[in-house]
């Protein structure tokens, strides 16, 4: 098997703005790949929280009862303004020559649905690259999603591209396990094969308890899970949270918050009214996140008492949830800031990888991972005038 072409090193800015829509993650990487592998090394990291006005609207745009065109096309240029205010503090540290970024999912629609009104698969990632590349001046790469679903695929989970790339080690099969708003898995085999890589989302990650400690705790997440920790888990409720018909679909297979969303829990598990406690609703919900995590890997990563979990994300610093997920799997679940990783690394890099691929035309998504026909190299690229050229394509 030929070894894949060298490819020139080059500092990257990936964005981030995940389901739990509180705001931009960035991180500076400088990327090269030479003698077949992807090297790396963090410059530096950025967090950046949405205005409030912005994080109450990316809330509305996300609920199709309260959503509307004058919004989301206000919100397009809105967001793209954010993402730019944090490339230009990442420029002020450094000279950067690429940035990638996704775009805030605001509705995804992965599969037919017609009860639902999904009627076809589409996605809608707000955020407008162009204003970025216009203000700092910088090839811009985003909307990674569309190509892979126009290809058959679910334009989701993307990350597994760059977790084999980063993360995977000759020998070692690993779990890496992302628990932002929605929870998700990338399972790297120990023989590096690329074909052998299984990604999927699982279910509600943290999305559910930010909803409710926002809800009936006034706080905007439940701190370090204290909430949850003093509260006794309805088992009632929770298996009826259970029956929800995701859980039981095969891989590969992706959602969000169009389809966990605090509402619509509340009507499955507590059909008769919530908790009379805010402590109990967070512990019942914690644990639907853990018993939904480990359900998923056991039924569908391979077996092997060799499984390393790796924790990346918001759930990585929810020490009662690492506390349930550890119970739940039966299994050393490590955090990523206990591997030695930034757990809010792994979706930021994930954008900076696969913009560096794109410009050089090499596909970057994982069909395994996606349900896609074949790889394609996904991104739309902005290249404002004078700016510095990267990479091959397009010509």
């Amino acid at each position: 098997m030929t070894a894949p072409r060298d490819l020139p090193p080059a500092v990257v800015v990936g964005l981030m703005s995940g389901t739990s829509a509180d705001g931009v993650d960035t991180v500076t990487v400088r990327l090269e790949r030479r003698g077949g592998r992807l090297l790396w090394e963090v410059l530096g990291r950025g967090s950046h929280p949405y205005p409030p006005d912005v994080a109450e609207d990316v809330r509305r745009a996300m609920d199709p009862a309260r959503s509307d065109v004058l919004l989301i096309t206000q919100l397009h240029q809105r967001i793209g303004q954010v993402y730019a205010d944090a490339v230009t503090a990442a420029q002020a540290a450094h000279e950067v020559d690429l940035v990638g970024l996704s775009g805030q999912t605001v509705y995804h629609v992965p599969r037919v649905e017609e009860q639902r009104g999904w009627r076809v698969k589409s996605t809608l990632q707000l955020g407008e690259s162009a204003v970025v590349a216009e203000r700092c001046r910088v090839v811009t790469v985003s909307d990674f999603r569309q190509s892979d679903l126009a290809a058959g695929g679910q334009g989701a989970p993307l990350v597994a591209f760059s977790d084999h790339l980063l993360y995977a080690r000759p020998g070692v099969a690993r779990a890496v396990l992302n628990v932002g708003g929605i929870a998700n898995v990338t399972y790297l085999p120990a023989s590096l094969d690329p074909n052998g890589v299984l990604a999927f989302d699982i279910g509600p990650g943290n999305c559910l308890m930010d909803e409710a400690a926002q809800a009936h705790l006034g706080s905007p997440r439940d701190e370090d899970g204290r909430a949850a920790a003093a509260g006794r888990v309805d088992e009632a409720a929770l298996a009826r949270l259970l029956g929800d018909p995701f859980f039981a679909l095969e891989p590969p297979k992706t959602t969000g918050r169009e389809h966990f969303y605090l509402g619509r829990a509340l009507a499955l598990g507590w059909p008769d009214g919530p908790p009379e406690r805010p402590e109990d609703l967070l512990a019942t919900l914690a644990e639907l996140t853990a018993v939904t995590v480990a359900d998923a890997m056991a039924r569908f990563l391979p077996s092997g008492d060799d499984l390393e979990v790796l924790v990346a994300g918001g759930g990585a610093r929810n020490p009662e949830l690492v506390r349930r997920l550890r119970r739940a799997t039966g299994r050393p679940v490590t955090t990523f800031a206990e591997a030695g990783y930034d757990d809010k690394d792994r979706e930021t890099l994930a954008m900076a990888v696969m913009a560096y691929m794109a410009v050089h035309g090499e596909p970057n998504v994982l069909p395994s991972a996606t349900g896609a026909a074949y790889p394609v190299v996904a991104g739309k690229v902005c290249r404002p005038a004078g700016a510095r050229r990267v990479g091959t394509w397009p010509t």
